[in-house]
């Protein structure tokens, strides 16, 4: 599962960066808008993969709850994570891979604005948990 989650993950940020800058009109690497270019770090990579052993007992503990309650809850905690590995890989190499400098940031680490596309991807990903738990269990 850690594979898969470290791939998926990548995959939708390469997805969302690549849609993102289309619909605000803007190509990333001197590339055409309706190139889609998207891009990610290979820093990604652990950081997805950390997503069925932190989020697997999460799941279990919040899983009657209402779904915009888990989605929150969810949200909260990628915020957290997102915010923690970046200053921390700020320390250890003196830059943040994603340094936001637009939107409503938080010290370039993270994107409050991003909220909404965050609790679509916790959707996402509770879902695909599920169904890969029961797959395998």
């Amino acid at each position: 599962m850690v594979l898969f989650f470290g791939c998926f993950g990548m995959a939708s940020e390469i997805f969302f960066v690549a849609f993102t800058h289309a619909i605000h009109g803007e190509g990333i690497y001197n590339e055409p808008v309706w190139s889609l270019t998207g891009k990610t770090y290979v820093w990604m990579f652990p950081i997805y993969a950390l997503i069925p052993l932190i989020a697997g007992p999460l799941f279990q503990k919040v899983g009657s709850l209402h779904v915009i309650l888990r989605l929150l809850i969810y949200t909260a905690l990628i915020f957290t994570v997102e915010f923690s590995t970046g200053l921390l890989l700020d320390q250890l190499t003196g830059k943040c891979p994603w340094e936001y400098t637009t939107g409503w940031h938080i010290m370039g680490y993270i994107r409050l604005d991003f909220t909404p596309a965050w609790m679509f991807f916790s959707f996402v990903v509770e879902y695909l948990y599920k169904l890969i738990d029961r797959r395998f269990a």
